[in-house]
């Protein structure tokens, strides 16, 4: 009965750098940039793998090279496996990574670049939203850890809690007036923010369980958060 008030989690959107400019080496550790597996590259034939440089590309003919399968969002980010991520950092290597790989610099390219530069931008603008938001950061941590939150899981959470879900969710379809709107977007921002703080701290400590139980709370408010949202747009 429950999942009907909390309707499906909406993504998680992140706000993204505007203009990309000229491509140049990055300043990160090269070690930190491994993009390919392929010992060989497949334009030139020449040793693959990132050898020197940015590790995109191959260091005989300097030709894109495919994407690692096998890379984590966190690899391709230079960000440690942790739930606490600096987003400042996080911007820049996104800027830095789409200097390198957006599209726009492969137009007069062979097709196989265009193709690789499409795929690596896929990966970096998905790895650096996932890793912005809390709720898409701590969810993918979890699964790197093998644990997932599957849709539905109402019957794991305490009345007392589903209870007070559904009294901010009336409160916000009964809001009418702006103050109304804003005391309700303010109860789930402090909430949010307690629970971001509860669930950091239960990463530090290795307690994924608990990491999970607070970000299936943080999904309930999430959803709130975007139906206040929508509610905002003017019709």
């Amino acid at each position: 009965m429950w999942g009907g008030r909390t309707g499906a989690l909406s993504r998680v959107w992140g706000l993204w750098p505007t203009g990309v400019l000229g491509r140049k080496p990055l300043s990160c550790n090269a070690a930190s940039l491994e993009g390919n597996n392929s010992p060989h590259c497949w334009n030139c034939g020449g040793p693959g793998g990132p050898l020197r440089g940015d590790g995109f590309f191959c260091p005989q003919c300097s030709a894109l090279q495919p994407p690692d399968p096998t890379r984590d969002h966190f690899s391709l980010m230079d960000c440690n496996r942790s739930f606490r991520v600096d987003t400042v950092k996080l911007q820049h290597r996104y800027q830095q990574l789409q200097r390198l790989v957006h599209p726009d610099f492969f137009s007069q390219r062979s097709q196989t670049e265009r193709d690789f530069s499409e795929k690596h931008s896929t990966l970096v603008n998905d790895a650096y939203k996932t890793l912005l938001a809390p709720l898409s950061r701590g969810l993918y941590l979890l699964k790197l850890h093998g644990i997932e939150i599957p849709e539905g899981t109402d019957y794991e959470m305490d009345r007392q809690f589903l209870m007070e879900i559904m009294d901010i969710n009336e409160k916000l379809a009964e809001a009418q007036s702006e103050a109304a709107m804003k005391e309700t977007e303010s109860i789930v921002r402090a909430k949010l923010k307690e629970l971001t703080d509860n669930v950091s701290r239960a990463f530090e400590q290795g307690d994924f369980e608990k990491a999970k139980e607070i970000l299936t709370k943080m999904k309930y408010f999430s959803n709130v958060e975007e139906k206040i949202k929508l509610k905002k747009i003017p019709l």
